[in-house]
């Protein structure tokens, strides 16, 4: 990209009366994405795990944009009980949806099983946005230019699957978790648009990764080294949540951007910068990979995806 053409948040459209959901929006990338749909005029649904907070967070965005049109939906990302409720409630509320961004995530926390026994990183981060996507499905197909972003980490280029052991009962590393998890990410996102593709559906999946964002990811679950190494060292050379959260506002608002296509920085090692088009990792893209972890992902969650190509829902 120019200079010139670099992609900023100026060029995000009118967005009256879209709906949007994001996760994790009460801080960090979610709170920076929220923020900025909110002031164009879009309604978003910040669902979020701490409610208190989370209503914080919407206080703030509408002192900072009077009007703006906000709800706060508590959910608990781990626990797919609470995904379903979420899933109740926004179905009832809104029968169109727009947008869902999948943003919420946590980063290397001791070894914690999900109120299901799953391994935490993996069940927050991946089994729960595969869950509240397909339970979203109905909503989103009869939406708007209706989108899925889900949020990676480049990080995903240098993560494997262990799919025989995904609870991590032989083997715990908070890291190399947190990168399988976004590994998943990748993998589903691009599974997801071959599907929708495959059903002539209009809704698009596509993928996102922040760089090197500061937020309170970093902070608020990493222990030891980690926290230590990207809490504190690694920090100052960070971008803040309102730079990282562009490349997933590109993928929620553009024209033109491709389902099945991946938006990063365009600076140095995708580190920061102006939002892009960048390239996925090769086992993020394979089809033996992406049916496994489809198949796998339906019998954790137990929610199988109609992929209708007009109102519907998936199956719970």
């Amino acid at each position: 990209m120019t200079r010139q053409q670099r992609w900023t948040t100026a060029q995000i459209p009118d967005l009256t009366e879209r709906v949007f959901l994001v996760t994790g929006a009460s801080s960090g990338l979610g709170l920076a994405t929220a923020r900025e749909v909110a002031a164009r005029g879009g309604h978003v649904i910040l669902a979020v795990r701490d409610e208190a907070k989370g209503r914080r967070a919407a206080d703030g965005i509408a002192a900072a944009h009077p009007g703006a049109s906000l709800e706060v939906r508590r959910v608990d990302l781990a626990d797919l009980d609470s995904v379903r409720d979420l899933a109740e409630r926004v179905r009832a509320a809104h029968p169109r949806l727009d947008v869902l961004v999948n943003n919420a995530g946590i980063m290397a926390p001791p070894r914690t099983l999900s109120p299901q026994g799953h391994e935490l990183q993996f069940a927050a981060n991946h089994l729960g946005h595969f869950a509240l996507t397909g339970l979203l499905l109905g909503p989103l197909t009869a939406g708007r230019d209706p989108r899925v972003i889900t949020v990676t980490s480049f990080n995903h280029r240098k993560a494997r699957i262990d799919f025989d052991d995904l609870a991590a009962e032989r083997d715990y590393r908070p890291m190399p978790r947190y990168d399988q998890s976004k590994l998943a990410n990748a993998v589903f996102g691009y599974a997801l648009q071959r599907r929708l593709t495959e059903a002539a559906s209009p809704v698009r999946s596509l993928l996102a990764h922040p760089g090197y964002a500061t937020t309170g990811l970093q902070t608020d679950g990493p222990v030891g080294l980690v926290s230590l190494l990207f809490g504190r060292l690694l920090k100052p050379f960070a971008q803040s949540a309102e730079g990282g959260a562009l490349p997933q506002l590109h993928a929620a608002t553009a024209a033109g951007v491709e389902g099945g296509a991946c938006y990063g920085p365009d600076g140095k090692g995708e580190m920061r910068g102006a939002p892009k088009r960048v390239e996925l990792g090769a086992t993020a893209t394979d089809p033996e990979t992406g049916r496994r972890l489809w198949e796998v992902s339906e019998r954790l969650t137990d929610v199988r995806f109609a992929f209708p190509t007009t109102h519907g829902t998936a199956s719970p």
